[in-house]
Order: C-alpha cells, then sequence, then structure tokens
C-alpha cells in the first residue's frame, strides 16, 4: 500500500481542492490534480485511475446545480448517454488491458492536448455564442455524426480525461441546435455518465489508491462548490493561463 505523510496528504488536498475549482470556473482542474498524484509517486495507470474516482462528486456537484437547464432535454440525453456509457467501458479497457509503459509514454502528449482544448475553450465559446444565439431549441433528432464524436469523446474522457469537458461542449455546439447554458448543462451530464461508468469499471480492479482518494474526494467537493461562488469574482482568462502553463510544465517535466 502507498504510504501518505502528512504532507503529501496535506498536498493532495490543497490540489484537488484547487481542481475542483478550476472546473468549477474554466474546466481543465485534472491538470492539477492528475500531476499532483505523480508528484505523490503513484505510477501514471494508477494516478489516472485515482484522478477519476476522487473528482466524480464534483461531477455530480454541477449536474444538480445545472437541473433547470436539463429539464426537456431528457430525451437527448438518453440516446447522447447511451453512446457515452459504450465509449467510457471501451476507454477503460483500453486503459486497463494496455501496457502501463504506453499509457506512461503518451501521458505528456494527452497533457498537452488538454492544454491545447484548453487554450481553445474561449474561442470556442465565443463561437457558440454566436452560432446559438437566441436559440433555446428544444429535443430534435440526434445526428449520426453527433452520436459518433460523442462516442469517441467517451473514449477519451475514460481513458484520460482532462479536457473532456471543452471537447463535449465543442461537439454539442456544432451539431445541437440551442442555448449555450442548456449545452453547458448537457456537457456536464454527460461528463458524469462517462466519469460515473469509468469509475466503476476502475473500482472492481482494486487499483484505486483509497488514501488518496478519501482525501481528495472531499476537498475536490468543498472546490468545487467554492468556485462556483468564485468564478464571478475570478479572471478566467489568468487562471486558464496559470492552468495551461502548469500543465505544459509537468509534460514537459514529464517529456525530459
Amino acid at each position: 500500500m502507498h504510504h501518505l505523510d502528512t504532507g503529501t496528504a496535506v498536498a493532495l488536498a490543497a490540489a484537488a481542492l484547487v481542481s475542483g475549482g478550476v472546473n468549477a470556473v474554466a474546466g481543465g482542474g485534472s491538470l492539477i490534480s492528475f500531476p499532483a498524484l505523480l508528484w505523490a509517486g503513484y505510477d501514471p495507470v494508477v494516478a489516472n485511475i485515482t484522478n477519476a474516482v476522487a473528482l466524480l462528486p464534483g461531477y455530480l456537484g454541477g449536474t444538480l446545480g445545472y437541473r433547470r437547464e436539463l429539464r426537456g432535454q431528457w430525451a437527448r440525453a438518453r440516446g447522447l448517454g447511451a453512446v457515452s456509457v459504450a465509449g467510457a467501458v471501451l476507454g477503460s479497457v483500453l486503459l486497463l488491458a494496455g501496457p502501463a509503459a504506453v499509457f506512461s509514454r503518451i501521458v505528456p502528449w494527452l497533457i498537452l492536448f488538454s492544454c491545447a482544448v484548453l487554450a481553445a475553450q474561449p474561442a470556442v465559446a465565443r463561437w457558440l455564442r454566436s452560432r446559438n444565439a437566441g436559440g433555446g431549441g428544444g429535443g430534435g433528432g440526434l445526428a449520426s455524426p453527433l452520436l459518433a464524436s460523442q462516442l469517441l469523446a467517451a473514449v477519451y474522457g475514460s481513458y484520460f480525461g482532462a479536457g473532456l469537458g471543452v471537447l463535449t461542449l465543442a461537439l454539442l455546439g456544432i451539431f445541437v441546435d440551442d442555448g449555450l447554458q442548456r449545452l453547458n448543462a448537457l456537457k456536464g451530464l454527460l461528463s458524469l455518465v462517462i466519469n460515473a461508468v469509468a469509475v466503476l469499471c476502475f473500482v472492481v480492479t482494486g487499483r484505486v489508491a483509497w488514501a488518496a482518494v478519501a482525501i481528495m474526494a472531499v476537498a475536490s467537493l468543498v472546490g468545487g462548490r467554492a468556485g462556483v461562488t468564485l468564478a464571478r469574482r475570478l479572471d478566467e482568462r489568468v487562471l486558464r493561463v496559470l492552468v495551461i502553463a502548469f500543465g505544459v510544465a509537468v509534460a514537459v517535466r514529464l517529456l525530459l
């Protein structure tokens, strides 16, 4: 069993607290909590699995907060949720059955991809606002390209996860004609589904570092709730730049 001394436990709690807040304000919190687990000495696969389990309460809190915007979207959510479950199972199997050395080699590139997605978030949000200005449509059919894209996003989300929310929101904005807040609510629900399925797959393998989860889950929930309050007061652009810079630094360190 991996031993956590007091200093490491405090550091993981702080990382999860900040990660929960960052996810609430700008997204990309895993770029803080996942490297913290690597720093604590966990191997990349265990760190990734533990991070997914620890941050799940934050996704649940966000979905509960968006209940009003989810009204009238349940038919849409069921179709996208079904492909999300399938993709999440596939991504989890790829992570658990694939060689750990392969995952370790591609982790820096996954982190850099997540940084790029986070950097593109403002442009994506502006485009969605302009495209969906005045939009508030209801159900509508689900296009096959959307279902296929969501399947791939779910595979990525359960395999690694950082940047999943921005990626999903961009896909919804391209294929679904609706208001940004409603799409954001649906994105949060799909992210919750993907992470919950991944966590179920991970828990049965026994590769979860429960000592770290016990510390980080509570901290991420507190951070997420605080992040909603702080979102109106913080400069989101500054926070995004700091998270991206941290992520790039971690990726470069891993590459070297």
